[in-house]
């Protein structure tokens, strides 16, 4: 039996590219999947849908009109009179505040013009309709 000379023998090789290959994928793959981990802090509604619905990041303040005629700001119920202070007092801090209103689909067409024009009466320039995407672009 022939033995191999321990001076003879190579040093293994450590290939640490596919390694870093590994930990650039992880680290993509945790990135984009806590951007779907954003709880949105909202009261589920029956919205109307549309194809070309745009995504908006930049909101600082997200009203409810459910089927009944109540209002919610986030997930909290609020009137309307309280709705509107602060929305007031927010615009005169933030010039760029921005107001999106989820309205419910068999909600009157008339309450959500009324809603958006006293919001605008409040000073807010930036008012927003949500949808649901129908699947466009």
């Amino acid at each position: 039996m022939r033995l191999r000379d321990r001076r003879q023998m190579e040093k293994p090789d450590i290939i640490i590219i596919p390694m870093i290959d590994i930990m650039f994928f992880l680290l993509v793959f945790f990135m984009l999947s806590t951007l779907y981990m954003v709880n949105l802090k909202t009261v589920d509604i029956n919205m109307p849908q549309a194809a070309h619905v745009e995504t908006q990041l930049k909101v600082t303040y997200v009203v409810t009109m459910k089927n009944d005629g109540s209002l919610w700001l986030e997930d909290k119920p609020v009137a309307e009179t309280e709705l509107l202070n602060k929305v007031a007092d927010q615009q005169k801090k933030n010039p760029q505040f921005a107001v999106v209103v989820r309205a419910d689909q068999k909600l009157d067409y008339g309450m959500v013009i009324g809603l958006l024009d006293k919001i605008k009466g409040a000073g807010v320039a930036k008012v927003g309709l949500a949808a649901d995407s129908a699947g466009g672009q």
